[in-house]
């Protein structure tokens, strides 16, 4: 992606009351974060490759902010879904998209619904995304986080019970319960956003995450 397709990218967002910052590499993502975030706030965060890519949680931890981790070792299954609960009410909700439309929006897939909440309502979300998740339009964008994205998540989870566990396709025309434990059920897209400052993106030139 050059220079001038991330410029035009930017400004959609901008024109969609999304502010969004450019990091050339993972290492320098954050840093960015950190400056965001202050000391004292809370964050609440989606499962993302992505975020544990950039290795964020243990800044923040380090610094002290209260991150509500929902994968941390040793919480019981119960427990992890409680704390699922208590992130998209912290002061941040950290997370990627499943994909990006060159036009601006943002396509999010979620299983139990705490993803599509803690992005849509947190009072601050910040995004991490590699540029491998852009695509030409909203269309491209809904069937990457499809036929892609979430077919990779459901191998990397290994506890979702899905047809596209087996060729890779997506089948959501039986992919239903009890049969089948569905992870793309439902769907978020962000087009625009009304409170001004409330979404920022960091867009990061390398491949991060799915």
């Amino acid at each position: 992606m050059n220079k001038e397709e991330i410029n035009n990218l930017i400004e959609n967002w901008q024109k969609r009351n999304i502010s969004a910052f450019y990091c050339q590499k993972k290492e320098e993502v954050p840093q960015k974060i950190l400056e965001l975030i202050p000391p004292g706030a809370t964050i609440g965060m989606s499962g993302s490759v992505t975020l544990g890519q950039v290795g964020i949680v243990k800044f923040l931890e380090k610094r002290g902010n209260a991150v509500f981790n929902q994968y941390k070792p040793g919480i019981t299954r119960d427990e992890s879904l409680q704390i699922r609960r208590k992130g998209t009410e912290a002061d941040f909700y950290l997370a990627s998209a499943n994909a990006i439309a060159a036009g601006g929006e943002l396509v999010f897939f979620s299983g139990y619904g705490n993803r599509t909440a803690g992005i849509s309502y947190a009072k601050n979300l910040i995004l991490v995304c590699g540029i491998n998740k852009i695509t030409p339009n909203l269309e491209a964008a809904i069937k990457r986080a499809r036929e892609y994205a979430t077919p990779l998540n459901c191998k990397r989870l290994k506890s979702w019970n899905t047809p596209c566990l087996a060729d890779g396709a997506c089948h959501s025309q039986i992919c239903f319960s009890p049969e089948y434990k569905r992870m793309c059920a439902q769907i978020l897209i962000i087009e625009s956003e009304v409170i001004p400052e409330r979404v920022k993106i960091i867009l990061v030139g390398e491949e991060l995450g799915f």
